[in-house]
């Protein structure tokens, strides 16, 4: 996972600079003809296009393509019925707290820009949530609710996460750039996920690095909503989900997922 967010951070990183360079190159160019009746955007950060300072355009105009953009990275946290202590019979998925995750970004985005301040769209992307759990267990595979069995041996890392294909619809209100280029954002939407895997991941001095893959009970479908506040391209964001993290597993009802962290690309 380590690689993985290092890989993405570089990637940001990169698209960012692309978006700053693109915005300095487009801005000297006569773009006046241009109707802004559809765009494909690849690239993160934001762009002259949204202000009418630099372009002639008419609204609402259309827009769809690759991104990357609105990547999260911030910590989980279980709410069992309402509470941030676990209930006894969860208190299996004791975690620690700050090494408890959650990662998502944005690769596909389409919608509607109604004005230079504000804009209506769908996106797809990946979210991974990352339990670092406290005590050293297994969560058994194939059971027919959510299971674990108590380990003898000490785990450097005990790592139990689900991944998923999160499709937000974002209601983007944006201030109108200030004298550096620059807008406030307001977002706020609902988002629903699909699941894709999940996973535990374990390291020992007897066993090495161990990954076991299945569902483990994890919600098929998600759906929650989430808000996002920044400037220029960084931002924070939270996240709630109101439905259970787990299904099929009783025992699991009501215990759900809320994160907030810091984010890159609006």
């Amino acid at each position: 996972m380590k690689r993985i967010i290092s890989t993405l951070l570089f990637i940001a990183v990169a698209t960012f600079a692309f978006g700053q360079s693109a915005k300095t190159d487009t801005s000297k160019k006569d773009t006046s003809k241009n109707d802004g009746s559809f765009s494909i955007h690849i690239g993160g950060g934001h762009w002259k296009d949204d202000s009418t300072h630099h372009y002639k355009t008419h609204y609402p105009k259309g827009f769809i393509g690759i991104t990357f953009a609105r990547f999260d990275l911030g910590l989980a946290t279980l709410v069992d019925h309402g509470s941030f202590t676990l209930q006894p019979q969860n208190k299996f998925l004791s975690y620690e707290q700050w090494k408890t995750s959650n990662v998502g970004f944005d690769v596909f985005q389409m919608g509607v820009k109604f004005s230079p301040n504000f804009k209506v769209f769908a996106s797809a992307g990946f979210d991974w949530t990352l339990i670092r759990l406290h005590d050293n267990i297994t969560i058994l595979r194939d059971q027919p609710v959510l299971t674990y069995k108590q380990d003898s041996i000490q785990y450097s890392k005990n790592r139990f996460s689900s991944s998923y294909l999160r499709i937000p619809v974002s209601f983007d209100f944006r201030t109108d750039e200030d004298r550096r280029g620059n807008r406030w954002h307001f977002v706020v939407g609902p988002e629903g996920g699909v699941l894709l895997e999940g996973m535990v991941k374990q390291i020992s001095q007897e066993f090495g690095k161990q990954k076991f893959y299945n569902p483990y009970h994890f919600a098929e479908f998600e759906y929650g909503g989430f808000a996002r506040i920044g400037y220029g391209d960084f931002g924070i964001f939270a996240k709630y989900y109101a439905s259970d993290m787990f299904q099929d597993s009783p025992a699991q009802d009501g215990l759900k997922n809320f994160s907030f962290g810091f984010t890159l690309g609006f």
